[in-house]
């Protein structure tokens, strides 16, 4: 398990590192170019809209061939995306690179958690491999930009796009060493189709989306409101800097460690726990005038968060049949990346109507109900 489960987690980054890297670069040239605001915000549409276009298609793929078609077909869009991005810069290609690598990433995602699952024997051991993949993100977070800033500082934007080419080369490479799946059979003539909406029949599966959904709106509203706030309490950027590099270590600190007790743990308390964890949170962040307090507290946010996440995951696959396990990560992947392309402009409108301590607050709210829906979840596979 473990060489395949390492290859898996280097697949990830290497998709994730690249359009992370292509986030930063692909704003900073449409600005060079000198288009817009609009333009930028266009390009940066695109990295969420067309994973969300793709991801029942890219879960179906995933049941049907397993692994490494759909690896495969995400490193090539990634790869597409950065060398034309090389090549042609302007408006119309940073488009299509932003189209392009966001959709590899999400199709990767996708096939990457499912294939993840099937080497777990017990939810002890799928806690802690979904506790190994969710590093991939994180460390892609650190790596991507990092990578990206200082090639454009120091070769240019297309020394950037070509070296950021080369990490979904790296996922081609390292995915060879995850064992091959069997193809699942195509279906019997006459047998009737199914749909991935049908899932959310399941409650748990719709609970659980609704869940994942509540998680990736905390991120987006941290990471929106934050500026707000800190402006509203006249701190610095240097101490913006210090409560965002607070949340960072926090979450891939207990990522690192989640994977060491994970059998201990008990996946209900775990869920209930974090979510009522992060809700309190939110809803002491705006008490707090001082870049330390709000340090504190992002710390402790980036440890709520950053242990829900390979619950969620865990319990996905387990409320779900095993032949339609992508479809259920696709239902979750369309609902968080449509989640990143409008709720934005909802948070602007609330923030600028009602400040940021209020999207904070409602925000508690939202994950205080999300708790309570945790412990109506059902912990094995509902049939």
């Amino acid at each position: 398990m473990r060489p395949a489960l390492a290859a898996m987690v280097a697949c990830q980054v290497g998709l994730h590192a690249c359009v992370q890297g292509v986030r930063l670069a692909a704003p900073l040239n449409v600005l060079r170019l000198g288009h817009s605001a609009w333009s930028v915000g266009l390009v940066m549409t695109m990295f969420a809209l067309f994973p969300a276009l793709l991801a029942l298609p890219a879960g179906r793929l995933a049941d049907r061939r397993g692994y490494h078609l759909p690896v495969r077909l995400a490193a090539l869009c990634s790869l597409g995306g950065t060398l034309l991005a090389a090549a042609l810069q302007n408006r119309f290609t940073l488009c299509a690179a932003a189209a392009l690598c966001g959709a590899g990433a999400g199709f990767g995602m996708i096939a990457i958690q499912r294939s993840a699952s099937r080497f777990a024997r017990s939810d002890g051991e799928r806690l802690r491999v979904f506790s190994w993949i969710a590093l991939a993100p994180a460390l892609a977070g650190l790596f991507g930009p990092m990578l990206a800033g200082f090639l454009i500082d120091r070769a240019g934007f297309s020394a950037a796009f070509l070296a950021l080419a080369l990490l979904p080369v790296a996922t081609l490479l390292a995915a060879q060493a995850v064992p091959r799946e069997a193809p699942r059979p195509a279906p019997m003539p006459g047998a009737r189709k199914t749909s991935a909406w049908d899932l959310l029949r399941l409650a748990s599966v719709r609970r659980l989306v609704f869940i994942s959904w509540l998680v990736s709106v905390s991120w987006d509203v941290h990471g929106f409101a934050l500026p707000l706030l800190g402006v509203e309490r006249g701190l610095n950027a240097s101490a913006l800097g210090l409560v965002l590099a607070s949340y960072a270590v926090a979450s891939m600190t207990v990522r690192l460690l989640m994977p060491l007790v994970a059998a201990r743990l008990s996946r209900r308390a775990l869920l209930c726990g974090a979510l009522l964890l992060t809700c309190a949170v939110f809803a002491a962040y705006p008490l707090f005038h001082s870049a330390w307090a709000m340090a504190a507290c992002a710390g402790i946010l980036g440890i709520g968060l950053g242990l829900v996440q390979p619950a969620i995951l865990a319990t996905l696959h387990d409320a779900t049949p095993p032949e339609r396990q992508g479809e259920a990560l696709a239902l979750r992947s369309m609902t968080l990346h449509a989640s990143m392309a409008v709720m934005p402009l909802v948070f602007g409108a609330i923030g600028t109507g009602a400040g940021a301590a209020v999207l904070f607050w409602l925000m508690a709210g939202a994950l205080g109900l999300g708790s309570l829906q945790a412990r109506t979840i059902r912990f094995h596979r509902e049939v």
